[in-house]
C-alpha cells in the first residue's frame, strides 16, 4: 500500500502545477486575511455549485461516505443515548455543542492531524471530537472563575452528546465516517499530591461503567495505563473507585501504544465482552489542553468518551 504522505505530496504537487505554482499555497494559507480567504472560497464553491445538476448531487450522495446515513438506525441510537444520559449525574452540565468548531481546534489544541478534520470554507471545522469543544468551553469558564475566585475557583464538569465526522479512513469493522459520542470533561486546579486527578478519574470511570451497566452488559473491562511513574497513584485510585462494581474487571495495560503523546500521566480504555469478544467502547485520560488554552500550568483536565453508535448496534 502506498504511503499516504507520499500520495498526498504527489497529489499536492500536481495540483500546484495546475494552479500556477507553489506561491498560490502561500497566498491562500498566509498572505490573504481570514475574511478575504473566506470571500474567495465562497465565490469558488458558488461557481462550482452553479455547474451542478440534480443528477450530480444524487451521484455525490451515493459516493460520499461523509453524507450517508448512520449504519445504526435512529431508534437504536436514541435508545442508546437515553441509556447513557441516564447515568450522567446532575453535577455535570449537559451542553448542546455547535456542529462546528474554530479552525485549528483539533490540530492546535489536541494535536490531531489537520487532514483528519473536515474544514469549512468559513474558517471553521466540523466537530471531530466532542471533548475538544467541551475543553474550549471549560477553559473559558475556568478563566472567568479564576478571575473572580482565584485559587478557590470551583471545578467545571461538562458533558455532551455530539455527532462528529473524522476524515481518516478506517479499515476495521465498526468504524464510521460520522458517529455519535458521549463525552465528559472535568476541569480544575492542581491542589497537590495528585488530589484532583485521583478524585476525578474514579468519578468519570464510575459514570461510564454505570452507563454500560444500564445497557445490560454483564462484563465491562477497564484497562489502565500509567504513562509516567509519578502517575501510579491515579491508577490505584481508579481501581479503588471501581472495586464495588462486580461487573467491572480492571486490568493494567502498560504496553498500550495509542494515546501516548496525546494523554499525559495516565489514561484508560473501556470495553465490553460481547459474544465472547472484547469490543472497545470508550477511552479517556488527562490532557494539557486547558493548561495551554488559559496559560496556567496549574490547570488540569480529564476527558473521556463512549461510542453511542457501537452501543446502539450492540443492543438487542
Amino acid at each position: 500500500m502506498a504511503d499516504p504522505e507520499m500520495v498526498e505530496g504527489a497529489a499536492l504537487a500536481r495540483v500546484l502545477r495546475q494552479a500556477g505554482g507553489a506561491e498560490i499555497l502561500n497566498t491562500l494559507g498566509v498572505r490573504l486575511s481570514g475574511s478575504d480567504l473566506v470571500t474567495l472560497l465562497l465565490a469558488a464553491f458558488r461557481t462550482r455549485a452553479g455547474f451542478l445538476t440534480p443528477a450530480d448531487v444524487l451521484r455525490r450522495y451515493t459516493e460520499d461516505r461523509f453524507v450517508a446515513p448512520a449504519q445504526a438506525g435512529f431508534r437504536r441510537l436514541r435508545r442508546a443515548e437515553d441509556l447513557l444520559l441516564s447515568a450522567i449525574p446532575d453535577a455535570y452540565e449537559l451542553l448542546a455543542l455547535a456542529p462546528v468548531a474554530p479552525l485549528g481546534t483539533h490540530s492546535v489544541v489536541a494535536g490531531v492531524n489537520q487532514n483528519n478534520v473536515l474544514a469549512t470554507v468559513r474558517g471553521s471545522e466540523v466537530a471531530a471530537d466532542p471533548t475538544n469543544g467541551l475543553a474550549l468551553e471549560a477553559a473559558l469558564r475556568r478563566r472567568e472563575l479564576l478571575a473572580r475566585n482565584g485559587r478557590s475557583a470551583p471545578v467545571v464538569r461538562l458533558a455532551t452528546l455530539q455527532r462528529v465526522i473524522r476524515a481518516q479512513r478506517f479499515a476495521e469493522a465498526g468504524r464510521f465516517a460520522h458517529f455519535s459520542l458521549l463525552a465528559l470533561v472535568t476541569a480544575g486546579r492542581d491542589t497537590g499530591n495528585l488530589a484532583f486527578e485521583r478524585r476525578h478519574c474514579g468519578e468519570q470511570l464510575s459514570i461510564l461503567c454505570a452507563a454500560l451497566e444500564a445497557a445490560g452488559f454483564s462484563t465491562i473491562e477497564v484497562a489502565l495505563t500509567v504513562l509516567e511513574p509519578a502517575a501510579a497513584p491515579i491508577a490505584e485510585a481508579a481501581r479503588s473507585a471501581l472495586a464495588d462494581r462486580p461487573k467491572v474487571v480492571v486490568r493494567d495495560d502498560p504496553d498500550r501504544s495509542g494515546g501516548r503523546g496525546y494523554y499525559t500521566g495516565w489514561c484508560f480504555k473501556i470495553s465490553v465482552v460481547l459474544h465472547g469478544e472484547r469490543v472497545e467502547f470508550g477511552d479517556g485520560g488527562f490532557v494539557d489542553w486547558t493548561r495551554r488554552l488559559i496559560g496556567n500550568r496549574k490547570e488540569r483536565l480529564l476527558i473521556s468518551a463512549l461510542s453511542v453508535d457501537r452501543l446502539a448496534m450492540a443492543l438487542d
